[in-house]
């Protein structure tokens, strides 16, 4: 409640984080009972012995938080939590419909991450760093039309990327 006996209408606002702190710094917030939202997409990441689809942030160092301004300066004592986001002099705020917008874009990108005709490189193997166009999508395979070798393999899906996500 504000001096006046209103209360306070909550609001999403936007934190910026240390580098790679938004998960740990999402998760102290949730502890405190802060409404907190982390847009996180499926990736592929390549080590020298394997292939691992990980959870990293859509929008790197930045955290979505719902309360009321007078709260959103407290949180800047949380570990992890560089500052609020301004806009025009103010804290910056995001609209529903604009959250709501993030998370079909989300959800409609994990239904359909490759598409037939789709260019995509493979990550490992024999054939690691090798590009080709996505011709068939089973279950956990797929079928790959290799141009320069005038060969279709078949890949496990886990083990290629789209070419534009490796760039």
């Amino acid at each position: 409640m504000d001096k006046g006996g209103k209360a306070l209408k909550e609001k999403w606002y936007v934190l910026y984080t240390a580098p790679r702190a938004e998960k740990q710094v999402c998760e102290r917030l949730k502890e405190q009972e802060v409404e907190c939202w982390l847009p996180l997409h499926r990736s592929p990441r390549v080590w020298s012995d394997r292939v691992k689809l990980v959870d990293i942030p859509l929008f790197p160092s930045y955290l979505f938080v719902r309360t009321n301004e007078h709260h959103i300066h407290t949180l800047l004592r949380q570990q992890g939590v560089s500052r609020v986001i301004y806009y025009n002099g103010k804290p910056a705020t995001i609209r529903q419909k604009e959250i709501d917008a993030i998370e079909e874009f989300l959800e409609q990108a994990s239904e359909h991450p490759l598409l037939p005709g789709d260019e995509v490189e493979i990550l490992c193997g024999a054939m690691k760093n090798v590009s080709g166009k996505v011709k068939k999508i089973k279950k956990k395979y797929l079928l790959l039309y290799l141009e320069p070798l005038g060969a279709t393999v078949c890949v496990k899906l886990n083990d290629v990327a789209p070419v534009k996500r490796l760039r």
